[in-house]
């Protein structure tokens, strides 16, 4: 068997050998580059644009403004939590009348080379009335005048409102209710790549667009309906992809821009982003301010919880739609059994660059906010956060457990799980029970340290459904072909352990293809970490149904019962005598001479996610003059149901974790009064390095595996990320449990904590008050 193994990448020998393809390697004759120009005013109205003296450049081919799309062009729609009230917030490929956020598309050039081409973006003119702009939540809501999108009638695009119970009944019980005002901030994604295409007409006249990823069939379907074209008249390719994390694939207004573009030349148009682009372009995620209410007795035990929610959306709605903020509602209660929830959302629009998704949307924002919460009760009350967590835990008996609240289409459901486990294995892996001595000891030393944990629930394997094709070839090896795409998930290893483990063949001899809409007939991509929950299963049932026909005759021509045969070790066994009866290349040489396909597809669907669980705990010390964070020990608990590679989980827990703690400790995209980014560069926007990201102890559990699919996994993509923030925090928090601090927004500065020390511990007679 090799699920369950840790064998080595498949993808990795090119890669690391140069050998990988991205979009920006590839060069055709006659190319042509792109460049556009994107509007320096967050929010302005275009009184003209003067294109002339760059038409007139020498080598430039096209130049094009809002006024020259198709008139009767649709704006780019919405793929995931669509909704009919949002379609007059979507967004045109290029601003007509009006610009909404700095980095807004205005014209698209393209010339002979990249050089040419932005010489010919300093020559347009373009002529702006700048209008007052709007950059906060609150101000966008009041706001009768400033409306960004009228035909609505109000910035406040769109209400979600979910509830289980009553909260108010409930609070009127409760002896203590705390309220406070939390804060995520705005950032997102940071690939090693930046966004491109490259768009080339074939002579047939059909249309290559190389660059697509994450959702390809999905986009390729949108061009072809922006474009009017018939599907078939459109090929995509992925590419290799130096990251994805969400942001990346989504269909932009580039994405319609440079194919239109190569069509309208007849010639290969390329773009490639640069990173003051990317910064102002693509999706941003996350920021978030949460008014929550919460009733809990003197035990800890929480009994309502009401959640007022203000989403920042940027300045449209993009393809996400309104994902971000259903699943902060989701998935806002986490392992906690609470009688009574509200969760009041507020979609606004402001005007800076749209929001999209991020490595768990909706989780890092309600995760932060909800442990937080459970630190905050438990200080009230004098008690072990840990107990107040336990406290509060859904029960493995309660197995599967509806918390109330919908998400994308379906009430939330957990379908197996034990909390209280494996908060216990965190606590005492982080030697909990001994940690206030050692924090004396330390502070008799002149040391300040701290621990704190944060628990949560993930989602994964969103369906509805997903795609494989396997086939034995002609040199005996296996082709898979999947409707995924791969942004560095190790999608190609684990499909191919699956197939070798249904096959008995090595995993080296499968290989998987993904990405090409001429080659694979359909897929719903990589997102919302379902690769291997609804991807893997798809690949499980393609290759039990092509084990299934190879058995059949083998069982004919030995005269056995198919039942009594299996496929080991690229040979035929006999399962009651576990014997080697023959080869199995002798058995696929007998299906070709009987002419038995050797392929087969499935269509793996399935109706509910499925809910991997954990905990992170964060050991900390604090510089007492600086304020400076170090992460002396961190620790990631997992239950993902089945791991099909650990080594691929570990890989993605670290990597989502160095990702969380970017946005615990360094990253935001901050904008200023006029709507002006002014963290658009990597002077301004930090991210964490090797120093600064921590050796991580990572325990990777099977103890719950899922009922909903074969397999029995959950997914790991996003586990890494969501709980770092709120684990940091609490650290902070109990390693100056004798000062004035209370961590209420991110990212946490250094300047915070320093202040609270120089302000000295709290005396008796204020933390009485």
């Amino acid at each position: 068997m090799t699920i369950g193994t840790s064998v080595k990448r498949i993808e990795d020998p090119r890669l690391i050998t140069g050998k990988g393809q991205y979009v920006g390697d590839i060069k055709l004759p006659d190319q042509c580059e792109a460049v556009i120009v994107r509007s320096p005013h967050a929010h302005a109205n275009i009184l003209r644009i003067d294109t002339e003296k760059a038409k007139k450049l020498p080598d430039v081919l096209m130049v094009m403004t809002g006024q020259d799309l198709p008139k009767d062009l649709s704006p780019i729609p919405m793929r995931l939590a669509p909704n009919e009230a949002l379609t007059k917030a979507l967004q045109y490929p290029l601003a007509k009348d009006k610009v909404r956020y700095v980095g807004e598309p205005v014209v698209l050039i393209v010339a002979t080379s990249r050089y040419t081409a932005e010489d010919a973006a300093d020559l347009i003119d373009v002529i702006y009335e700048p209008l007052a702009p709007i950059t906060d939540v609150h101000t966008a809501i009041q706001s009768d005048s400033c409306l960004l999108h009228p035909e609505i009638g109000s910035n406040d695009l769109f209400l979600i409102h979910s509830k289980k119970g009553s909260v108010d009944e409930e609070l009127k019980k409760c002896r203590y209710i705390l309220e406070e005002e939390l804060y995520v901030q705005r950032h997102s994604g940071i690939p090693l790549e930046t966004r491109g295409l490259l768009a080339v007409v074939e002579e047939n006249k059909r249309l290559t667009v190389y660059g697509p990823t994450k959702v390809v069939h999905f986009n390729h379907q949108i061009l072809a309906k922006l474009l009017k074209k018939d599907s078939q008249d459109i090929r995509f390719i992925e590419t290799d992809v130096g990251g994805g994390f969400g942001p990346r694939g989504e269909f932009y207004p580039e994405d319609y821009l440079i194919p239109y573009a190569a069509l309208q030349l007849g010639l290969p148009v390329k773009w490639i982003e640069d990173r003051l682009e990317h910064m102002v372009a693509t999706n941003h995620s996350r920021e978030q301010k949460h008014h929550v209410v919460v009733g809990f007795d003197e035990s800890g035990r929480i009994h309502a919880l009401r959640d007022e929610i203000f989403v920042d959306t940027g300045a449209y709605i993009r393809t996400h739609g309104v994902t971000v903020p259903v699943l902060t509602q989701g998935m806002f209660p986490g392992p906690y059994d609470i009688d009574a929830l509200e969760f009041i959302t507020h979609v606004v629009a402001t005007n800076k660059t749209p929001t999209g998704t991020y490595r768990g949307p909706g989780r890092f924002e309600g995760t932060f906010v909800r442990e937080r919460i459970i630190d905050m009760v438990a200080k009230k009350l004098n008690l072990d956060p840990t107990v107040v967590r336990e406290r509060n835990l859904i029960q493995p008996e309660q197995m599967p457990y509806t918390n109330g609240i919908s998400a994308l289409g379906q009430v939330v459901e957990y379908d197996s799980g034990n909390y209280p486990q494996i908060l216990e294995t965190a606590r005492s892996a982080m030697d909990w029970i001994h940690f206030a001595e050692r924090k004396a000891l330390a502070a008799a030393e002149g040391k300040i340290i701290g621990l704190g944990f944060a628990m949560f629930v993930e989602k994964s394997g969103l369906g509805p459904w997903e795609f494989c094709e396997v086939e034995i070839l002609e040199n005996g090896e296996l082709s898979c072909k999947t409707g995924l795409a791969d942004v560095g998930q190790g999608v190609k290893t684990a499909l191919a352990q699956i197939c070798s483990d249904q096959l008995g063949i090595p995993y080296s001899k499968v290989t998987v293809i993904h990405g090409d809409t001429d080659v694979v007939e359909k897929g719903n991509g990589s997102f919302a970490t379902r690769g291997t929950v609804v991807g893997g299963s798809a690949a499980w049932y393609a290759s039990e149904a092509l084990k299934k026909k190879l058995l059949q005759v083998a069982a004919d021509v030995m005269h056995l019962p198919s039942d009594d045969l299996d496929i080991k070790n690229q040979f035929i066994i006999q399962i009651s005598n576990q014997q080697n009866l023959c080869p199995l290349d002798d058995i696929i040489t007998e299906c070709r001479n009987q002419r038995v396909e050797l392929r087969e597809k499935y269509t793996f669907s399935i109706d509910h996610m499925s809910y991997p669980y954990g905990i992170h705990a964060a050991e900390v010390a604090i510089d007492s003059e600086t304020g400076k964070i170090k992460i002396e020990k961190y620790y990631i608990a997992y239950d993902i149901g089945r791991a099909i590679n650990p080594l691929l989980v570990h890989g993605q827990l670290v990597g989502g974790m160095a990702q969380g703690l970017g946005g615990a400790l360094f990253e935001e995209l901050r904008y200023d009064e006029n709507g002006q980014l002014i963290t658009g560069s990597f002077m301004d926007y930090l991210i964490p390095s090797s120093m600064e990201v921590p050796e991580i102890e990572i325990e990777i559990l099977e103890n719950s595996p899922s009922p909903l699919n074969p397999l029995g996994v959950k997914g790991a993509g996003e586990g890494g990320t969501v709980a770092v923030a709120p684990a940091i925090a609490n650290a902070i928090i109990n390693a100056l449990d004798k000062y004035q601090i209370n961590i209420t927004s991110l990212p946490i500065r250094p300047e915070v904590i320093r202040d609270a020390i120089i302000k000295g511990p709290v005396t008796i007679e204020e933390e009485q008050t």
